[in-house]
């Protein structure tokens, strides 16, 4: 197979490379400049520099070429998705758009969620440009015969993440924990979270690559392990040395102290959400998740221990949670 990601070197993305490589695929990774030493491409891979932002600049980078699947990691907006139509449509044979299971609908009203579950998200923009831009994808497949799949992770993370991060502030909180200060999370903590490791996205993934059954279908693909967020927090803790102290703060409290926080929590992380995989594994049988987040976690924190330039504190984060402590601890 020949395939294109767009993108490579994400969060999501390093790990998809790295198998598919693995696997024997010819890939090409579309990026904008020098590789990211967090996550550098694999060697294997052929390096397309251009800048997808600027479509005009890059046509010609493609002329002649032919892939099985295009994968975009990196479309946020009808806007990037229309480029993509525009650039790959015709020259390949699958056309994987990154949503996200954050577009399923919330508050979340059955549990498990399936591919089915209506798409909705009144409270985070993030979301609402997904939704919006699986909307332009399934009307090309529908009207035009676009070979459309969608795929929708839920909270992948690698080594590089703190899954408890506050908007960005994922070293303040690992900081709190190792000075001993308490932590903030949101609601009662009870409300349970999945969490995939993003080795076990990409074996999802790359079984989608090529498989004709996945044209014009929506798949998620997650992690069966479902924890309450304290455990989360524990676990980091655990993985640290130390005991989490832990002092609970509802969501919409946070969201009027800090929005863009309280954004991704009334959108997303304070409801509880359980995934039914049954369709990715109709179509991909090794598709078993087996890194539990404790595994997970002591990667994590590992990784910045090796790395303490990237474990820094926001200011203003840590500012926030000292005065939510002080009223609610």
């Amino acid at each position: 197979m020949r395939i294109l990601f767009i993108g490579g070197t994400g969060i999501i993305s390093s790990a998809c490379s790295a198998l598919a490589v693995e696997r024997g695929l010819h890939l090409d990774l579309l990026v904008r400049g020098a590789s990211t030493s967090l996550r550098p491409p694999p060697q294997q891979a052929h390096i397309i520099k251009g800048d997808i932002r600027k479509p005009a600049s890059i046509q010609s980078l493609f002329k002649g070429k032919r892939y099985d699947a295009v994968v975009d990691f990196v479309a946020f907006t009808p806007e990037h998705v229309r480029t993509d139509l525009e650039l790959f449509s015709k020259i390949s044979d699958q056309l994987v758009f990154i949503s996200s299971a954050s577009a399923y609908h919330k508050p979340v009203r059955h549990l498990p969620i399936t591919e089915s579950t209506p798409l909705h998200n009144p409270y985070w923009q993030y979301s609402r440009d997904k939704i919006a831009c699986e909307e332009i994808l399934m009307k090309a497949y529908k009207e035009d015969g676009v070979p459309i799949t969608i795929v929708r992770p839920s909270h992948t993370y690698d080594r590089t993440l703190l899954p408890f991060d506050p908007h960005g502030a994922g070293g303040t909180v690992l900081n709190r924990i190792k000075q001993d200060r308490p932590v903030v999370v949101h609601g009662d903590g009870t409300s349970l979270w999945t969490l995939t490791h993003h080795r076990d996205f990409a074996v999802g993934l790359l079984g989608l690559l090529g498989h004709p059954a996945a044209i014009g279908e929506a798949f998620h693909i997650t992690s069966d392990e479902s924890l309450p967020w304290n455990q989360v927090v524990e676990s980091v803790a655990r993985a640290a040395n130390k005991k989490a102290q832990i002092v609970h703060v509802a969501s919409d409290v946070i969201a009027r102290e800090h929005p863009d926080w309280g954004a991704g929590l009334l959108g997303d992380k304070a409801h509880s959400v359980i995934f039914d995989n049954s369709k990715v594994r109709r179509l991909v049988p090794d598709f078993n998740p087996s890194i539990p987040f404790s595994q997970g976690a002591r990667e994590i924190v590992s990784f910045y221990e090796e790395h303490p330039e990237l474990c820094s504190s926001d200011p203003v984060v840590d500012a926030l949670m000292d005065r939510l402590v002080e009223r609610f601890g």
